[in-house]
């Protein structure tokens, strides 16, 4: 089935899904780091090649990212995977694109979580859903969005109460390793190869603290939300 609103080859995109009947998608570390590995090596001309992940079930997976890997359907510039949903912030760069690359990913973890646990039937709550992010102040505002969605791990409603203990907050966020923002603010690691980090990084400079990232999505919630 087409989708109502077709994605456009070098536009921008929020994407988002999550469990279905909102079921946890990721249950322990290593659930993590496979979709972390999944994003990166689905993001090629050539696909997954499930044989040489299966070798590796159980280990750590950061040779993935050592490897040099076509990037074409799709620029990932930022990303944070919470216990049964995901966001990812993307720029498609050739027709269907992000169909192509959500369809791999998708594909190929929920294989991996089917004979993991030893589960049947849908694993994502049908299609992933898009916001295109047509304006810069949209775009900008995207980043503090998926970057500030882990906080509700520890606050769950901040969103509307604000955050209660911000050094509390700050530190969750810098060590929460399954999301762009501890590439970002953070510090080195075999992940960050999964961005394409040079092309927005200068967007980001003035939200390097928590309080800026904070006002920027206060700003912009009450347009974009």
């Amino acid at each position: 089935m087409l989708r109502a609103t077709p994605l456009v080859a070098g536009e921008n995109y929020h994407i988002y899904n999550r469990g279905a009947g909102k079921q946890k998608i990721f249950l322990n570390d290593s659930d993590y780091r496979r979709f972390q590995a999944l994003i990166f090596v689905g993001n090629n001309s050539e696909g997954i090649h499930l044989s040489n992940l299966r070798k590796h079930q159980g280990r750590s997976l950061t040779w993935v990212f050592e490897k040099k890997i076509d990037h074409l359907p799709v620029d990932v510039y930022a990303y944070s995977l919470m216990p049964n949903h995901f966001h990812l912030v993307l720029r498609q760069k050739t027709d269907d694109g992000i169909t192509c690359f959500l369809r791999r990913v998708c594909t190929a973890y929920s294989m991996y979580y089917n004979l993991k646990y030893r589960h049947s039937g849908t694993l994502f709550q049908g299609r992933f859903k898009s916001n295109h992010l047509d304006t810069d102040p949209y775009f900008k505002w995207i980043f503090p969005y998926v970057h500030l969605n882990p906080v509700s791990l520890i606050e769950a409603d901040w969103q509307e109460k604000g955050i209660r203990n911000p050094a509390r907050a700050r530190e969750f966020l810098k060590n929460y390793r399954y999301s762009s923002y501890y590439d970002y603010y953070t510090g080195e690691r075999p992940e960050r190869a999964i961005l394409a980090h040079k092309e927005v990084s200068g967007l980001l400079d003035k939200g390097r603290d928590l309080h800026g990232m904070l006002s920027a999505y206060r700003r912009g919630r009450v347009l974009y939300i």
